[in-house]
């Protein structure tokens, strides 16, 4: 953390491992050993890559608990803590900073379809309940069936010192401008990799990536290369690994993503119900994907 805003850079939306649909701690610590070895900045456990809607809470607390003591502060972790109900909200975000994350990130409500005003005030309860705990807020309306606007958000961030942060994810490039007109007190995070550069290129910080489970060390030459100022070179990563980035979205994440990792012998290719394993067609353009970039 500098300052108490998430450091810039590769941030990973982490898969779960499961065996029989049951969550495979052993093979959660190797995940974040492979992360630590790769560079990668930092780690997002229970999010909708984790498949954290289907968790219990003493499951949900489990993985961030693993997590944080399998990185032991050798990178950083922004834990996933969001729920469509206000109170689980605040208590995941509660033990998420007892259990030593160092921020959290923090879904708007979905199924529930707040307005404005509701969001204000589900993310004002979050924030007064942890005042000295960094939060990303997280806008995927994909998912959820509501769009938290750039207006709310930068209030959100001019209330609240601890709101530091904010993952889009609506597929439009111009929300980063839009909020960076807003407000200054937001790090913007790209939500979607295959976005990732053209974010950067209007001031995003970086990336919370599905893709990046995988191909860490590619995603981190990608945002290098921008930093560098070598936009040709990121541009080349970009091209490169646009594939990967579009094809883990064949079906509905994470099945893909976890498809590729178990090719790729990271992991048992496992998932709980509702998510099931991909088509057989859907198999064959991962591996055929994963082929090209010289990954299996």
């Amino acid at each position: 953390m500098s300052n108490g805003r998430f450091a810039p850079g590769l941030w990973v939306a982490l898969v779960t491992p499961m065996t029989d649909g049951e969550i495979d701690h052993d093979g959660l610590k190797k995940l974040v050993e492979f992360h630590v070895e790769s560079g990668t900045t930092g780690l997002v456990p229970c999010g909708t890559t984790g498949e954290s809607a289907t968790f219990s809470h003493s499951e949900h607390q489990a993985v961030v608990e693993t997590v944080i003591k399998a990185a032991a502060g050798r990178l950083q972790i922004m834990a996933g803590t969001g729920s469509n109900s206000t109170r689980e909200a605040v208590s995941l975000t509660i033990h998420a900073k007892a259990a030593g994350a160092d921020g959290a990130l923090v879904i708007t409500p979905y199924y529930n379809k707040p307005t404005q005003g509701g969001l204000y005030k589900h993310f004002e309860a979050v924030a007064k309940a942890v005042p000295d705990f960094p939060i990303c807020l997280y806008n995927v309306p994909g998912r959820t069936c509501v769009d938290l606007l750039p207006k709310t958000a930068a209030q959100l961030a001019e209330d609240f010192s601890n709101i530091v942060a904010f993952k889009e994810a609506t597929g439009m490039v111009d929300r980063v401008s839009e909020m960076r007109s807003l407000t200054d007190k937001l790090d913007v995070f790209s939500g979607d990799d295959a976005l990732t550069l053209p974010m950067m290129s209007v001031g995003a910080a970086g990336v919370i990536s599905v893709a990046g489970n995988i191909v860490p060390k590619m995603m981190l030459e990608m945002l290098g290369k921008f930093k560098a100022g070598d936009l040709a070179g990121a541009t080349a990563c970009h091209d490169r690994l646009f594939p990967l980035m579009k094809g883990m979205f064949i079906e509905t994440n994470p099945i893909p993503i976890k498809a590729a990792m178990a090719l790729n012998g990271q992991l048992k290719e496992d998932y709980r119900l509702p998510m099931v394993p991909p088509t057989d067609e859907t198999r064959e353009q991962v591996k055929a994907i994963l082929t090209k970039l010289g990954v299996l």
